[in-house]
């Protein structure tokens, strides 16, 4: 029970938790996003759905009333394509919204031993460059 208790209240474990449950959260946000907007502005130029696009293969795809085909090969091409766009909305979103602030906030936060340690790290790279350029020329 213990080894559980620590496993469970490790930090990293409780965040991936957070953030599991704000993305499902977050899944539905996007979702009406891209019906609500996105489909009726394909929908201008097109069908109302992207859903709807589809193409056949072998001969000509005949649906059932179930919605199940029952000749020729549908490839419905319109639910991908609204599927990659809910995954680019998804990505851009959190990106900017999530990372890049937390990223700024982050920096903000660094401690002195850390600008400290950076400084140095730059500090020996220069030195190294200068022997070099100094070896070359002897």
């Amino acid at each position: 029970m213990k080894g559980f208790k620590e496993f469970i209240l490790r930090g990293n474990v409780i965040d991936l938790a957070v953030a599991v449950v704000i993305g499902a959260a977050f899944t539905n946000i996007v979702n009406a996003f891209v019906k609500g907007i996105i489909n009726p502005l394909v929908g201008a130029f097109g069908a109302k759905d992207l859903d709807s696009y589809s193409s056949c293969l072998k001969g000509p795809c005949v649906i059932s009333a179930s919605g199940e085909a029952t000749s020729g090969i549908p490839i419905l091409w319109g639910s991908v394509l609204s599927a990659i766009l809910q995954f680019v909305i998804t990505a851009a979103v959190v990106y900017f919204c999530l990372v890049l602030p937390a990223a700024k906030f982050m920096a903000k936060r660094r401690t002195p031993d850390e600008v400290s340690a950076e400084a140095d790290a730059k500090e020996i790279v220069l030195l190294t460059e200068i022997r070099d350029a100094l070896v070359r020329q002897s």
